[in-house]
């Protein structure tokens, strides 16, 4: 495979691109009219990306960027609620299930690949744009970040493993902390709590990022990839049976009137008032 850029595979728009620069390639979240909001498809196409980087020999590092003011703002609100359906609530809850384990499967082959994945984030950091930072190996942050997992501000779960990958990284009591108050906080704070590794300034972190990319290229891949199944393999025990639990946890909140509520409430901009139901 040799250099250029990558969009999507088919007629579906391009909401990410893959630009392979050897030995660093590029994976590019390319739908900033919307602050990069995650949807089903971006799910798609990262992966196909990712697929294509997994036996690619002449890849050493992959940097995951994002075009605009934000790395991703979270899940597109055009596509939530009405794009699971069901002939009865238990189906729609079903089909909720199986498609949640879709994602989880989809991302595995992001977090997986043989190659270190380094995210680079800047802006806004949230819900979905968190949980695909997690997928990273290494986090880089610019001084502009802003993370949050708001899951429960709008009457859902989170679903995507983000939260199961964070407990690795900063431990159980702080995912509580954030995912249960769905607080908004700033690059700094990410790194004090372990969830990035650098913070630098906004107008450098591409270079910055390209420099770490290229630093660990220069060493033995193969050294390097058995690093990376080592470490991985320790920080992931037990998640495979977690991310299960997780979707069938999450599966029914998304036929909730809560749901409904919360997503009408963001939409208008207001404040909901949950009734647990």
């Amino acid at each position: 495979m040799k250099g250029g850029s990558m969009a999507a595979m088919d007629d579906r728009p391009a909401l990410i691109e893959l630009v392979r620069e050897p030995p660093l390639a590029w994976i590019v979240l390319n739908h900033p009219e919307k602050l990069n909001a995650w949807s089903w498809e971006s799910a798609r196409q990262i992966t196909a990306h990712a697929e294509r980087l997994r036996f690619d020999d002449e890849i050493r590092s992959v940097i995951v960027r994002a075009e605009g003011r934000a790395f991703c703002a979270g899940v597109d609100l055009g596509m939530p609620e009405d794009r699971i359906t069901g002939r009865t609530p238990a189906e729609k809850t079903r089909n909720y299930f199986e498609r949640f384990r879709w994602v989880h499967e989809r991302f595995a082959l992001l977090a997986d690949l043989p190659q270190p994945v380094v995210m680079a984030i800047h802006g806004y950091c949230l819900g979905a744009g968190l949980e695909v930072a997690m997928m990273g190996d290494i986090r880089i942050a610019a001084d502009d970040a802003r993370f949050a997992l708001p899951e429960p501000k709008v009457g859902v779960s989170i679903d995507a493993g983000g939260d199961l990958r964070l407990i690795s990284e900063i431990g159980a009591g702080a995912t509580r902390l954030l995912a249960f108050t769905g607080r908004r906080i700033d690059a700094e704070t990410a790194l004090r709590l372990g969830i990035v590794q650098e913070v630098v300034p906004r107008d450098v972190l591409r270079e910055h990022v390209r420099a770490l990319g290229l630093e660990i290229a220069a060493n033995a891949p193969l050294a390097v990839q058995a690093i990376k199944r080592t470490i991985n393999y320790r920080a992931q025990q037990g998640l495979a049976e977690a991310l299960r639990f997780e979707a069938a946890s999450a599966a029914p909140l998304f036929t909730s009137d809560d749901m409904a509520l919360g997503y009408k409430a963001m939409a208008a901009k207001q404040t909901p008032e949950f009734e647990g139901k």
